[in-house]
């Protein structure tokens, strides 16, 4: 009867500390954004509660930041970020960026959510959630979708 206690209570703390192992898996999340950008904050809240640590950097210089890291000019969105080594664009949903960090697909280089589509993190409004698709950007400039979400009407 004591084993099956001990058991129990084994599986009980596993449960307690399986969300904190998940959390302190994934590696942080580091923005660039203008200081007048609003949805950026909501992406940013969006990560966060997707379990991610971010670091928030509001400049006034974003097309150097977006020079600097390499975002093709045609793809360009209002925030830019980089995670585990890969560049994110835009209004990435989080579980995007997880499959990425998982799948660690071959000379793919990030994500990219161009313009700033209706219904992406940070973006929703009421009563409207336009298509819109995740581009992977491959380490030769050419891009692929990576995920295709639909409108949610």
């Amino acid at each position: 009867m004591w084993k099956a206690k001990g058991f129990v209570a084994l599986l009980c703390s596993l449960f307690l500390i399986a969300p904190v192992v998940q959390a302190e898996a994934l590696p942080e999340v580091e923005v660039w954004r203008s200081p007048s950008c609003g949805c950026c904050g909501a992406w940013i809240a969006h990560m966060r509660e997707e379990g991610f640590t971010v670091t928030d950097n509001v400049t006034p210089e974003m097309h150097d930041v977006k020079v600097g890291l390499g975002v093709p000019a045609a793809y360009a969105s209002c925030h830019t970020a980089t995670v585990g080594g890969y560049l994110l664009e835009g209004h990435v949903p989080a579980d995007d960026v997880k499959r990425l960090l998982a799948e660690k697909p071959e000379a793919g280089r990030g994500l990219l959510v161009p313009g700033m589509p209706v219904g992406s993190p940070g973006m929703e409004m009421p009563g409207r959630s336009d298509p819109y698709d995740v581009l992977l950007l491959k380490e030769d400039g050419r891009v692929s979708v990576f995920e295709h979400h639909p409108s949610q009407h």
